[in-house]
Order: C-alpha cells, then structure tokens, then sequence
C-alpha cells in the first residue's frame, strides 16, 4: 500500500485548501486518519472527500490555539486507534498590516494559531509518536518563514519561528536516537482562501490584499502542493519547499542574506 498505508495520520486544519488535499491524498494512500478543523462542517466535508471506509477517518472540531483541546485530541486519537504515527501540524492564519497600525491583539491571534498551534500539536502528539516505528512531525512554516515581507510582520514573525522549532526538534530527535523524523515545510503562494479569510489592521483593504495574493501570488494548486508534501515526507527531508516562488526565495536568502531587505521596499513603493 505504499509508505503510508495502514499508519494512523493526524491533520490539523483539515477542512480546505492544502489540509484538506493532505488528507484526500493520506486516504488515497491507505492512512488511517484523525483529522481536525476549526470549522466543524468543513472539516465533515473532507472526510466525506475522502472517502474511506468506515471506522478508518475520526473528525472532529478543534482549536488549534486552544492548549487543553488539543491534548484532549490527541488523546482521544491515541485511544481510538491505539497509535499515531504521523502528525501534520498544518493549520494556519494570515494578518495583514504594518507594526504601527497593528494592535497587540492582533500578533498575539497570529502567534497563537501559526506558533502555538504547531507547538501544541507538537507537543501532544509527540510522545505517540515517538513510539512508531515510523514516526514523523511535519509542520507548516512559509516562504515568509525564510523571507521578511512588510506589511506581515505578525504572520512572518509565527513563521519564523515554526522554521526554528522545527529545525531545532529534528536535531533533538537525532541526537536522542528517537526514530522520529521532522519535516519543516516551505509553502510559497498556494491557491486557498486563506488571503481571503486573512485578518488586516485599520486602513488596509483586505479585498486588494486577497485580491494581490489570488493574482500575483499563489501559483500552486493545494493538490499539487499535498503531493510534493508528501514526497519530500516520505523521503525523509528535512525542509520541503512547496511551488516555484518558495524556491525562488530560498535561493535569493541563500545568495543576498540580509540585503534582501534592500530590494523588497523598493519593490513595495514601486507597487503603490
């Protein structure tokens, strides 16, 4: 059945966009699934697109920000069927707008579903985990996880340090001898609603961001993003860069360093 056939696979923002691809595929795959959303409906709508036989798919509504739900989840998983193997912290936000006209509220809504959430999840599925014999954790970061942008300050600062949890569990794994693997991944623009659900502070026009990101941005279907995810899962690496501009990114931070910091607000002026 292939690498993932018969694991049990956790999916955290699984009712749309590359959650719920992630979770279509795992069951194409023969994954066991326990599958998780804020929304409650959407997150029965995956399973019904997965589309798998009974018993094999567990849904249920979760906050990802919320600390005590997602230790009761992953218990509740865990004793449903009777391991979990593989967690993909994959929920998400987006918040638009500059530090100055952001309020506190504001970064802390970010940190708390972008950071947070893959740290709870992390941390509560970890000790499952750990005693697969094929475990994995893969967690969500961004393009603007290896690049600054203004105007995302909130978003970038979550993902930055989703890339360093991440990075730094996967050398604990190894220095531990824990048969554990970690993926951090590296989504560039991926065609969800996610610009379109996004948070924005006072005077920023959410239609034109959503409308800036859907035309000039996301390149890559959630599908095409799931499969590459799950390659690069399957094949054990470290960093999965998802879509043509996460690449462009990589590199570009790779040669220029921080100079890039020179080149994106005079690109930003050159825009307005």
């Amino acid at each position: 059945m292939g690498y993932f056939g018969g694991r049990v696979v956790a999916v955290t923002g699984a009712g749309a966009g590359i959650g719920r691809e992630l979770a279509v595929q795992l069951a194409r795959a023969g994954a066991r699934l326990a599958l998780s959303d804020l929304d409650e409906s959407a997150v029965k709508e995956t399973v019904d697109l997965c589309g798998a036989a009974s018993g094999s798919v567990f849904a249920a509504a979760v906050d990802v920000s919320d600390k005590d739900a997602v230790v009761q989840h992953a218990a509740e998983v865990g004793d449903r069927f009777g391991r979990v193997d593989a967690v993909f912290n994959n929920a998400g936000i987006l918040f638009a707008g500059d530090v100055v006209d952001s309020e506190f509220a504001d970064f802390e809504r970010v940190m708390s579903v972008d950071f947070w959430g893959v740290v709870y999840g992390t941390k509560a599925f970890l000790p499952y985990v750990m005693r697969s014999d094929r475990g994995h954790v893969v967690n969500t970061s961004s393009a603007f996880g290896l690049m600054a942008a203004p105007g995302y300050s909130a978003y970038n600062a979550a993902k930055f340090a989703v890339r360093g949890f991440t990075e730094s569990l996967r050398q604990e794994m190894q220095v531990g001898g824990h048969p554990v693997k970690v993926t951090c991944v590296v989504p560039g623009g991926i065609r969800t609603s996610i610009a379109r659900t996004a948070g924005h502070a006072v005077g920023v026009d959410g239609d034109e961001v959503a409308r800036s990101f859907e035309e000039r941005i996301a390149r890559t279907g959630p599908d095409e993003a799931a499969r590459v995810i799950l390659r690069g899962v399957e094949r054990g690496k470290a960093r999965v860069l998802v879509g043509p501009d996460a690449r462009v990114v990589d590199v570009v931070t790779r040669m220029l360093g921080p100079a890039y910091q020179r080149l994106l607000p005079a690109a930003t002026r050159l825009q307005k």
